[in-house]
């Protein structure tokens, strides 16, 4: 049994951050779904990558630069074609497991992450491009998101609520799952709509260590300085253990059992952001750790690549809970304002997701100059 089917005994399934034509034609996506592999999502920084590396697409960009299709109208068509490319050869996943595996995700633009209207109408627009029952269209956890979030699931769109990074605002998507699934009860529709929230991970390190080292620099008592270097690298953890904590309580609670008695799901929490960043920390720093029943861990190639050759199998999701207490409270003891950070995050993600598009679109523009450059003339 291969680690990702282990995994998948432990109730977690793992689903991979990355999409790439070429995968998907060369039968390596097939290997991996073999190997366990229970879904796939992409973003625009993940496309920008696969158009810019290689020649896969080159052939069906030479035929569409010679119409008069916008940069943002290719792109769309391309990423369509790979999601429901994706999306056909993970059927076989998403019937056996009834549908709650299966799922390729594809974002809307990440620059209406502050306009539920038009947030809304690009989810409605996504859902029907691709046209498969087991795609998942990725919304930002924003506050202008979080209406376009119930709207969609009420709509019966199955959502993938990204860019989560504080447990207060996991707190607001779950509430706006609930009240999605009230809405098609009471309008006498199925409530069986899976959906995920992504809820962040190594990014949190990356921006609460940096504080902790500033202070350890700058503090000149011996006991601060040791307890800042023991949370050093633990706050992402703690971080999605807590969590972990509220999903369980939410859907364990009297006000969710008349919904799981219509037939709704409770929606995964989603492990995102789960490559080290430190090049001092474990590879499998934010995989090891985050093993837990109903959950989703998305893995970029390397830390897939990693989880397959060494990656440790076990229940430790709800281990070490009281210690991530702790680390969550020392972060307070020493007036580091999580929820500040991640307030931040959220802006820092959506730019560089919006950057991502923006790259993206230029790399399109040179691609096409270069493409139909005219006979005799000089490249």
């Amino acid at each position: 049994m291969t680690r990702l089917k282990e995994l998948l005994a432990h109730g977690q399934s793992v689903w991979l951050d990355n999409i790439h034509r070429d995968m998907l034609r060369s039968g390596e996506l097939k290997k991996l779904i073999e190997l366990g592999l229970r879904g796939m999502t992409s973003n625009p920084a993940i496309f920008e990558k696969a158009f810019s590396h290689g020649t896969a697409y080159d052939a069906s960009l030479r035929r569409l630069f010679v119409g008069k299709k916008s940069m943002e109208e290719i792109f769309d068509g391309l990423a369509a074609d790979d999601v429901r490319d994706a999306a056909d050869q993970f059927q076989g996943v998403y019937e056996e497991s009834k549908g709650t595996d299966g799922f390729v995700s594809i974002e809307v633009s990440p620059a209406f992450a502050r306009d539920t209207e038009r947030t809304l109408a690009e989810a409605r627009r996504l859902w029907k491009l691709v046209d498969r029952p087991n795609i998942m269209v990725k919304i930002p956890a924003t506050k202008e998101g979080l209406p376009a979030i119930q709207k969609a699931l009420a709509e019966g769109i199955p959502i993938n609520v990204t860019l989560i990074f504080s447990v207060e605002r996991y707190h607001e998507v779950l509430e706006a799952h609930k009240r999605a699934m009230e809405t098609r009860i009471a309008e006498g529709l199925p409530p069986a709509v899976e959906s995920v929230a992504s809820f962040f991970v190594s990014r949190i390190d990356v921006a609460v260590d940096k504080m902790i080292q500033e202070k350890i620099q700058y503090s000149k008592i011996a006991t601060e300085k040791d307890q800042l270097l023991e949370i050093l690298g633990k706050t992402a953890v703690s971080n999605a253990k807590a969590a972990y904590l509220l999903y369980k309580k939410t859907y364990g609670s009297p006000p969710w059992d008349p919904l799981k008695k219509k037939g709704a799901r409770p929606q995964r929490p989603l492990w995102a952001s789960t490559s080290t960043k430190n090049p001092h920390y474990a590879d499998l720093m934010y995989v090891d750790p985050l093993i837990g029943v109903n959950t989703v861990n998305t893995l970029p190639p390397a830390t897939l690549e990693a989880f397959l050759d060494h990656g440790t199998v076990a229940d430790t999701l709800e281990s070490g809970v009281d210690k991530a207490r702790e680390v969550l409270e020392q972060l307070k003891n020493h007036k580091i304002d999580l929820r500040r950070v991640t307030d931040t995050l959220e802006t820092e993600g959506i730019k560089l997701f919006v950057d991502a598009y923006d790259k993206l679109l230029a790399g399109l523009r040179a691609k096409k100059e270069s493409m139909l450059v005219a006979p005799g003339k000089k490249q």
